[in-house]
């Protein structure tokens, strides 16, 4: 950062912000940084040091996958002393999973990580991509007495710059394609960029500590009415998993029927840890505030309290590979580590 100029790096994985049109087929295709670039010719005007550095491979979000996410953070670890900020170009589908996990890898983050994508190509005319990509950047670069504005991992999208943690896709339709029910916005562009600094992480003054090793071995229930006891058994006991998320009804609510509670005791009972997510939107589990979740609770099932499914995902992965005790583990569930729950 000896440079008076803020630098900011792109790391560009995919995704349809990053696809042109092809002229045979008509399919959406991956092409290089330079011709994105090419696309964008509003970069230049940047008091902004930019780089880049683009995957081998573009990858589609579908294909995400926890190994991509450490590369991710092994890119930002080994430039995070030459750069103010990070810009990850990232297909819209699985963003928030992404998002979620880099929050609990990145531990003590200093700096903004912002995702971008779009959900038409940059090579339309009505591209969302071009302003999603610029006020990304923008924010990346921003620094109030000469310190980021923003010290965490965020979704840009539409004008809004959200919590990375918070956030899902709700929409494939719209360019509004994202929510964060449960935490205000972080920012919001229009003239000019109006942050609500109240709602970012504060900083920590501790030095970037990158966690890497992720669990995958997760199985998820989710709850319905009529729901077979042979296949929440066949679920329950799949060979090898280290935890369950159960997304359950309403405030943590579930199946009282003695069949069903046995079956999540007696996986409780081997140590495996089972995760209350509810399946609404906004609000939150309570277990105990209903009879129909006082047993969860009894048996010893963790509460998600207000955590989105992307980022219960990313938290027992990121939990599990700790690999300590049961207790330990429980203990950081139900504690807000990056933000991510209201407790």
């Amino acid at each position: 950062m000896s440079s008076k100029k803020p630098s900011v790096l792109l790391i560009y994985t995919g995704g349809t912000i990053g696809m042109m049109q092809d002229a045979r087929s008509g399919e959406l295709k991956p092409f290089n940084f330079k011709a994105l670039t090419e696309q964008i010719p509003e970069l230049e005007k940047f008091d902004i040091r930019l780089s880049s550095v683009s995957f081998q491979k573009p990858i589609d979000s579908s294909n995400m996958h926890p190994r991509v996410w450490i590369e991710l953070a092994n890119i930002i670890r080994e430039n995070y002393k030459k750069f103010d900020g990070f810009v990850i170009l990232h297909g819209s589908d699985t963003m928030s999973y992404t998002a979620s996990a880099l929050s609990f890898m990145l531990e003590n983050l200093g700096k903004p990580v912002i995702l971008t994508g779009s959900q038409l190509p940059i090579g339309v005319i009505r591209t969302d991509g071009k302003e999603n990509l610029i006020t990304a950047i923008e924010i990346a670069a921003a620094q109030r007495n000469r310190q980021p504005i923003v010290k965490e991992v965020c979704v840009y999208f539409e004008y809004k710059l959200y919590r990375g943690n918070r956030t899902f896709k709700y929409n494939s339709a719209h360019f509004d394609a994202f929510k964060s029910p449960n935490y205000p916005v972080l920012a919001e562009a229009g003239v000019d960029i109006q942050y609500n600094t109240s709602a970012l992480l504060k900083p920590v003054h501790k030095s970037l500590s990158v966690h890497t090793n992720l669990v995958n071995d997760i199985a998820i229930l989710k709850l319905f009415p009529g729901m077979s006891e042979k296949v929440t058994s066949a679920i329950l006991n799949t060979p090898g998993i280290r935890a369950v998320i159960i997304e359950t009804f309403g405030a943590g609510n579930a199946n009282t029927e003695s069949w069903f509670i046995n079956a999540l005791k007696s996986v409780i009972d081997k140590n495996i840890i089972v995760y209350n997510v509810t399946q609404c939107l906004e609000g939150k589990v309570i277990q105990g505030m209903y009879e129909t979740s006082s047993a969860l609770k009894r048996i010893g099932v963790i509460s998600g309290h207000d955590i989105t499914f992307e980022s219960a995902i990313a938290k027992l992965m990121y939990v599990l590979g700790k690999r300590q005790t049961l207790a330990k583990s429980k203990k950081m569930l139900l504690s807000n580590l990056r933000g991510e729950i209201s407790v």
